[in-house]
């Protein structure tokens, strides 16, 4: 993808200052950070940079400060674990413009690193303002975005600073771009979704641009029931939008009139109560008594998914096939995760799949890292699957300039 948008391939850092659009925005409990994936996905583009003799000056948000300074929000905690993960040290400094910020940057020597505070204390980032983006392009000579998670919003440091300077995409973004765009813009066909979740009214546009892009299209989780629903199946107690039956019904023509094989659940696993180890059983789709819950998939189901599996050469999933998060009900999406993951080992099939319960189903079912790419991107990821130009891409794309 690098014949839109520059990469570090392209840059020359020795002695630049180079700004870093990082997403450390990481879960926190208790003064601990307790996930430190986003940290590690950024470390190797932060590290690069150093050990080529940048001076690395690296920005990111941390929750939503909402443009105060809010001292529980400060990213200096991040700092120790950031070192950590590239293998150097982590200086800090208390702004991320202005005076404080130059001192900081300025006390940099080729090849070191400095952290700067939450760019969302100040409300002109969320703003896109172009004098806070200005701001923050003052402090270096190159900028690399490689926050993908980001990249769906146009805020100062996201977009507005690429405009100012020669700007490219960072390891990370450019390993995510280059699986987003072999699984859906340059398919090896047939490609397969897996779409579930609870609601259809959030997905409708993902699910409309995927019609148009995908050969199959697998509805599961509770987004299934409403188009079950649509098809005039009694789905008893089980989770559902009943005011969704008719744009069920408008994708499920849609499908048809873009010849693409729309699934559904032929068999289900169904429960009186919604809490784990309840009693359960696995009945037809259409044998749901009123009084039943739909919680799962049951094995035709699976059946059938495995046997499409093996057609396929691409595979995007987006949103968990049952209520994955307490036991029994999480067999169908990590047996379905399972078949995908071998398949993807045994070579042949290329499986991107992303958003925040996809990611936790994965891992629940130990088999994230067996997939050819696991987005942590969340709402960039949704964006991107409903085919929206995603600002900080865009922003990329039209640098000023190229970096010599």
């Amino acid at each position: 993808m690098s014949e839109h948008y520059s990469t570090l391939d392209d840059l020359d850092v020795r002695g630049k200052r180079v700004l870093v659009r990082a997403d450390l925005n990481v879960p926190v409990r208790d003064g601990r950070i307790t996930d430190t994936a986003r940290i590690d996905r950024q470390a190797p583009t932060i590290r690069e940079l150093a050990e080529k003799g940048a001076r690395v000056i690296v920005l990111s948000h941390f929750g939503r400060p909402k443009g105060k300074r809010v001292p529980e929000m400060s990213l200096k905690p991040i700092a120790p674990a950031l070192a950590k993960a590239v293998g150097r040290a982590v200086a800090f400094g208390d702004d991320c413009i202005g005076d404080v910020a130059k001192a900081a940057v300025s006390k940099l020597e080729d090849g070191d690193i400095v952290l700067l505070e939450n760019t969302r204390f100040h409300a002109d980032e969320e703003k896109n303002d172009p004098d806070f983006a200005q701001a923050l392009a003052e402090l270096g000579d190159l900028y690399v975005n490689d926050a993908f998670s980001a990249a769906h919003r146009a805020h100062g440091s996201t977009e507005g600073v690429a405009h100012f300077l020669p700007s490219a995409a960072g390891r990370a973004m450019q390993d995510e771009l280059l699986h987003l765009h072999k699984a859906l813009d340059r398919p090896k066909r047939p490609v397969l979704a897996v779409i579930g979740g609870a609601k259809v009214s959030t997905k409708i546009a993902l699910i409309e641009n995927l019609l148009k892009k995908v050969d199959i299209l697998v509805i599961g989780g509770a987004m299934a029931n409403t188009f079950l629903a649509a098809e005039d199946i009694d789905v008893g107690k089980s989770l559902y939008e009943a005011d969704q039956l008719g744009t069920a019904k408008r994708i499920s023509s849609l499908a048809t009139e873009t010849g693409t094989i729309l699934t559904l659940p032929t068999d289900v696993v169904v429960a009186k109560a919604f809490k784990a180890g309840a009693p359960h059983r696995t009945v037809p789709a259409r044998g749901v008594a009123a009084d039943d819950m739909i919680l799962d998939v049951g094995p035709d189901t699976i059946a059938e998914f495995e046997r499409r599996l093996h057609t396929i050469n691409t595979l995007v999933w987006n949103g968990p096939i049952g209520a994955f998060e307490i036991p029994p009900f999480d067999h169908g999406t990590t047996t379905i995760a399972t078949l995908v993951a071998a398949r993807t080992k045994a070579g042949g099939l290329l499986s991107v799949a992303g958003g925040g319960d996809t990611v936790s189903a994965l891992r629940h079912a130990g088999i994230a890292d067996d997939f050819s790419y696991v987005s942590t991107a969340g709402g960039a990821f949704l964006e991107w699957l409903e085919g929206r130009e995603l600002p900080g891409i865009a922003a990329l794309a039209a640098s000023k300039g190229k970096p010599a």
